[in-house]
């Protein structure tokens, strides 16, 4: 079929189609670490009216000057008017706090407004502040995030969701303004179960990495060679794939800091203790993150796994060899 005619005259038909025009939502965005800025940007470049707040008020403020939007003093002032609020901050205490405690978003709420919590919590958390919000007429999300800093920037996180489904389908469309796939699992802390079962597979993952990494080193190969064909075969990963790079030369100042991972591996220890879950090699790997941070290498990427390898075995990364 060919294109209308751009030169064709109105008819009546034309004048009688309604015209839809996007209309932009009133959003407060609370956090803005490495993964919440990003994630609030997106939101204003779609068209949205987004006020923030920040622990920090300098980091809300460069927010407003890169982004646009307003900064709010307060948690509460943020959320006046706010048909959604999202969260993004560090763990349980964080997100209680900045939720429900003095000048916190409850404060700013009105009744059928909505909270998203973006922060990897525990899922008795979500349960709690489903049943606190509902009390005051407020719905709840709870939505934890995979993809990293990377994926917030891209605008390619996937979303793991949990909460009331007709709550969920009027965040959804503003989910997906920074999601690749956005879903809702099941009822209030399903985001954060699901989150949990992607933190124990990402663990023993970046641990296999750094030992097959760590053997090709010590075997004399060509490492970059190696993970160019084995990561087009079975072993691949995202992590082999957007990691080795940084993994053979020892840079682990960017991604997912190790404290972060030892946080997010606890709520699932403590979660699996409730379930009845054996979690063998997700204890073994969380010592070995523990390892890593009391030796202060807390703030490296998660991959930094495999530095703990080559100081066992007392050999250094090849090209750091000390000159004969």
């Amino acid at each position: 079929m060919s294109d209308p005619d751009p030169q064709r005259a109105t008819t009546p038909a034309d004048l009688d189609r309604p015209t839809v025009e996007f209309t932009g939502r009133d959003v407060a965005f609370l956090g803005l670490g490495v993964m919440g800025f990003p994630i609030a940007g997106h939101l204003v470049q779609a068209g949205h009216r987004v006020r923030v707040w920040n622990r920090t008020a300098a980091r809300a403020e460069a927010f407003v000057a890169r982004h646009g939007g307003v900064r709010a003093e307060t948690a509460a002032k943020a959320c006046e008017g706010a048909e959604v609020v999202f969260v993004c901050v560090g763990g349980d205490p964080d997100v209680r706090e900045v939720v429900l405690g003095p000048r916190g978003a409850a404060e700013g709420l009105a009744a059928g407004a909505v909270v998203v919590d973006h922060t990897t919590a525990s899922a008795e958390l979500a349960r709690a502040l489903e049943s606190e919000l509902a009390a005051r007429g407020i719905g709840f999300v709870d939505a934890p995030v995979s993809g990293g800093q990377q994926g917030a920037e891209r605008g390619q996180l996937t979303i793991m969701c949990g909460g009331d489904e007709s709550t969920y389908a009027r965040v959804e469309p503003l989910l997906s303004v920074y999601a690749r796939r956005c879903l809702r699992l099941g009822p209030a802390g399903a985001g954060q179960l699901t989150k949990m079962v992607n933190q124990i597979c990402v663990a023993g993952v970046v641990q296999g990495l750094a030992e097959g990494m760590r053997f090709a080193e010590n075997a004399g190969l060509d490492v970059g060679m190696v993970f160019d064909v084995v990561g087009q075969g079975a072993a691949s990963s995202w992590q082999m794939l957007h990691r080795h790079g940084t993994m053979m030369r020892g840079a682990f100042d960017h991604g997912f800091a190790v404290d972060w991972m030892r946080k997010d591996l606890g709520i699932c220890r403590a979660e699996a203790v409730r379930n009845g879950s054996a979690l063998p090699l997700t204890e073994l790997v969380a010592g070995f993150y523990d390892e890593l941070s009391a030796a202060g290498h807390g703030r490296s990427d998660t991959s930094s796994l495999v530095e703990r390898l080559r100081v066992l075995d007392g050999r250094p990364r090849p090209g750091d060899e000390p000159p004969r």
